[in-house]
Order: C-alpha cells, then sequence, then structure tokens
C-alpha cells in the first residue's frame, strides 16, 4: 500500500512557478516530521525542505526565499510551494514522512512514488 502520494509535478519555464502536494494517512501526517527530498541526474540526494507537527520549518540554502513548505491540515497534506524554478531545480521530488513512535514501537520513514519536475525553455 503506497502511504503518501505526491502530484504537481511538470514542465516549467526559467521563473515560474509549481505547487507540489502530498497527501498522507491521517495517522502518518498527525504525529511524523514530514520533508521534501530531491535528486537531480549525476547528483546525490537532497534534503529541500521539512516541516514539524509544531510548524517548525528548514530549508536548504539553495531553495531558500523561494520554496515555501506547509502542511493542510483539513487535507492530510503537506504542500511545497516553488517560486522562480531555475534549471538546477530540476529533479525528481520525493516526500518523506520521518520516522515516529507510538506504543514503544518505531514507525517509518515512508516514501513516496516521487514527482518529476522539468525547468526548461
Amino acid at each position: 500500500q503506497v502511504q503518501l502520494v505526491e502530484s504537481g509535478g511538470g514542465l516549467v519555464q526559467p521563473g515560474g512557478s509549481l505547487r507540489l502536494s502530498c497527501a498522507a494517512s491521517e495517522t502518518i501526517f498527525s504525529v511524523a516530521e514530514m520533508c521534501w527530498y530531491r535528486q537531480a541526474p549525476g547528483k546525490q540526494r537532497e534534503l529541500v525542505a521539512s516541516i514539524t507537527n509544531s510548524g517548525s520549518t528548514n530549508y536548504a540554502d539553495s531553495v531558500k526565499g523561494r520554496f515555501t513548505i506547509s502542511r493542510d491540515n483539513a487535507k492530510n497534506a503537506v504542500d511545497l510551494q516553488m517560486t522562480s524554478l531555475k534549471p538546477d531545480d530540476t529533479a525528481t521530488y520525493w516526500c518523506n514522512a520521518e520516522r515516529y513512535w507510538r506504543a514503544g514501537i518505531v514507525f517509518g520513514p515512508f516514501w513516496g512514488q516521487g514527482t518529476q519536475v522539468i525547468v526548461s525553455s
């Protein structure tokens, strides 16, 4: 069973915007720290942004001021709003739920299937 589902990827011109969304199960969304990762061809996977249950966020230096991660509590989803996109942002993007504990048992991490973002003229 796929527990995280990403959507919103596609082709966009430099300077454009895209909004990625990650739909999670209610259980995972309620307790886990959520993250977005990406990996471009020939590069290592990198952490793009993260958000805790309390709303604390962190961003990679390469996307600060351009990307915004947020929680949509009504939809059990985590979004990544991407603006001022650059060709270097081209990558496959994955949603991730960090490990969490319930009743002394460790769950996760959980990963989505990925969605592709291409920034090109």
